[in-house]
């Protein structure tokens, strides 16, 4: 093993598809798994043993909710822990619940043998990962009903809607204090009032909301158009 290599600990209770991502995960020269657990009860203490670089955690585990609870649990314990969802569940709800509790990406089971390993280079890289699909349903369920993703422009000053406008297209704090001129502390500030005032917990929902907004309103400057 490479002591560069970033360390994947993989939470899923079918030893076939854990084998399956092993397979897949270890191929990469940057990446190699370091272990696997099936059992919610055993993930914390796992993570304090082998001390893993990003977590993948099915959300079915002993039963529906168990990866839901576990995203919370570990978060709480690991805030800066990063977390890649791989579920059999398609719908948007569960990755908006996923997203919310913490999680950093969310793929589906039926898509991780083509986009594991690329949503976990982009989670590794401080960016959030959700499948297309996905996306999708969770933006035009954002342009419906979400109260977040509008007004947005009446609570934030000038400048938190520049930073939050860059955090939209995926650029890190050390990315955005370039481009604006400041630093990356100055950056980190804004971005927890932008928090604040929309009232959001984790940095993958400041990015999957800012998402949303940037989009929203995109297409309503094409409906100007």
């Amino acid at each position: 093993m490479n002591m560069d290599n970033k360390k994947v600990l993989i939470i899923d209770d079918h030893p076939i598809f854990r084998l399956g991502l092993k397979e897949l995960i270890n191929q990469e020269k940057d990446l190699i798994v370091c272990g696997e657990v099936e059992k919610p009860a055993n993930v914390l203490s796992a993570i304090a043993k082998i001390s893993p670089d990003m977590i993948l955690v099915d959300l079915a585990l002993e039963k529906e909710d168990d990866g839901l609870e576990l995203i919370s649990l570990i978060r709480e314990r690991y805030n800066a822990l990063p977390i890649l969802v791989i579920s059999m569940y398609s719908e948007s709800l569960y990755a908006k619940k996923a997203i919310r509790l913490g999680a950093n990406g969310y793929i589906t089971k039926q898509e991780a043998l083509e986009s594991v390993t690329e949503a976990i280079q982009v989670i590794l890289n401080g960016n959030i990962y959700i499948s297309l699909n996905i996306m999708n349903d969770i933006l035009m369920d954002s342009n419906d009903s979400s109260p977040k993703s509008d007004g947005i422009s009446d609570v934030l000053t000038e400048r938190e809607i520049e930073v939050f406008h860059l955090v939209s297209k995926g650029k890190t704090t050390k990315e955005i204090a370039h481009e604006l001129c400041l630093s990356p502390k100055t950056i980190g500030t804004y971005r927890e009032r932008i928090k604040e005032k929309l009232s959001i917990k984790h940095s993958s929902e400041l990015i999957k909301t800012a998402v949303a907004w940037r989009l929203k309103q995109e297409s309503q400057e094409r409906e100007k158009d």
